[in-house]
């Protein structure tokens, strides 16, 4: 029998106009201390943002969406951020902020396999 593991995870999302509120998600990050799993999902609807604001600049925003993918996977050359171990990187890249890229609060259930369940919640939430 398969054991149920805590995970947390957090949507990522982009705000185009942080006093508007409004905003697209654009990802997801999961991270499972037990399985040490940290990994991100992400695809930008470019259309969608276009509607949402036209200013934007979508290749800068996939720049910033690969640095958060970067920093989940540990790599070294993407700053000191990814050199801290995983719990730590995770409570970093969820940590709330005004910015144009922000995550949803964090927020918890049980999987047996982080990843089929980050592909479960990146469809539910962002697809």
């Amino acid at each position: 029998m398969q054991q149920n593991h805590l995970f947390e995870y957090a949507v990522i999302r982009v705000v185009p106009r942080v006093e508007r509120e409004e905003f697209l998600n654009v990802g997801v990050i999961l991270y499972c201390a037990k399985q040490q799993f940290l990994q991100a999902l992400f695809c930008l609807d470019e259309e969608r943002l276009k509607a949402l604001c036209a200013e934007l600049s979508g290749e800068e925003l996939l720049q910033n969406l690969h640095a958060i993918e970067r920093i989940c996977v540990g790599d070294t050359d993407a700053g000191p951020i990814a050199r801290l171990d995983i719990a730590a990187r995770f409570r970093w890249l969820t940590a709330t902020r005004s910015t144009v890229i922000q995550t949803s609060k964090v927020h918890p259930g049980f999987c047996t396999d982080a990843r089929a369940t980050l592909t479960r919640l990146y469809t539910q939430l962002v697809l």
